[in-house]
């Protein structure tokens, strides 16, 4: 089978299309004929370095695709269209994958919708309802919000009753955040995003700020919490965050701060098919709706990659493979 790997750390050009053969699988295990796989930064991490594996590594943690065997202690049979998600080997014709990972498709979800919606669909599900449960009434910022997660997280914050204030680099992102449903959509190339949130925020700040940015906003992030807001810093697009003395927490009015991670939200077999089933369900009902800006043939990953780096990508990035 063709499959992606790489046998060293480094850049996108690291990536290598090779003829591998096809896994073999546990008892606990299905082999999915894979038909897409999402684009992850967690992907881009894992080839830098920064998440290390054994190498030759076959990343891509999210995959969908055609159960071609179950193993003898699964409940699954062949046939069955499923998707899975923080197991790596997506980016390849065939994966092997736990069984207590993969969840059945419902009707009026497509494999390519599957791999687009169900990482990025259940962290916004467990920020917005698990990390910081969003109330009627709560003022919220999003940073990347013409993102994968972002656009997703727009949604839910909204159907939970939440004022949604966005950061985004463009006009044209500023139009799908507030497509998704965003209040305010602010450029953070042309204004700063601090003093624009507190003014909408009337100079009392907002109760929570989901950012997957790090580096570059986590300072204003803190900045425009009111006294105890929480900030969610659940990714470092821009770079990794320098340690934070605890004290500034308290002089900026008893902060909560949190790193969460999906494999903590999702670690058991009865968390993950409860918020699998949630998202997919949603996406079903057409009540989560998608965007997927761009997809690409499995020879193409190391450009999906670069595109995501970029940070100028809006939505979801999606490799097709058979």
């Amino acid at each position: 089978m063709k499959a992606i790997r790489f046998h060293a750390y480094g850049g996108p050009e690291v990536l290598r299309l090779e003829e591998i053969p096809v896994p073999e699988i546990k008892s606990d295990e299905v082999l999915v004929r894979v038909r897409a796989a999402g684009v992850n930064y967690i992907d881009v991490y894992q080839r830098m370095g920064l998440y290390k594996n054994p190498l030759p590594f076959g990343p891509g943690i999210e995959g969908a695709g055609v159960i071609e065997k179950a193993g003898s202690e699964t409940a699954f049979k062949p046939g069955i269209r499923v998707a899975w998600t923080q197991h790596p080997g997506a980016y390849a014709e065939f994966a092997a994958v736990p069984a207590w990972k993969v969840v059945a498709l419902p009707d009026g979800v497509d494999e390519r919708s599957a791999a687009a919606a169900l990482a990025q669909g259940i962290t916004a599900e467990y920020l917005s309802e698990t990390t910081y449960p969003a109330r009627p009434g709560d003022l919220a910022l999003v940073h990347a919000g013409a993102g994968g997660v972002g656009l997703l997280l727009i949604q839910l914050l909204k159907q939970r009753g939440a004022t949604v204030y966005t950061t985004v680099s463009t006009q044209e992102k500023a139009a799908l955040a507030r497509e998704a449903g965003a209040d305010e959509a602010i450029i953070y190339t042309e204004t700063d995003f601090v003093e624009a949130v507190k003014q909408l925020a009337d100079g009392k700040g907002v109760h929570v700020v989901y950012d997957s940015v790090g580096k570059t906003t986590y300072e204003g992030s803190l900045n425009v919490l009111r006294p105890l807001g929480m900030l969610v810093l659940f990714g470092q697009s821009s770079g990794a965050v320098p340690p934070i003395d605890p004290l500034v927490l308290s002089q900026k009015g008893s902060l909560y701060l949190t790193r969460p991670s999906l494999a903590h939200y999702i670690a058991d077999a009865a968390s993950f098919s409860s918020r699998a089933t949630r998202v997919l369900g949603w996406v079903a009902e057409r009540t989560l709706k998608l965007h997927i800006e761009h997809t690409y043939p499995l020879a193409e990953v190391a450009q999906a990659q670069r595109d995501l780096e970029s940070r100028r990508t809006t939505g979801k990035l999606v490799v097709e493979i058979s």
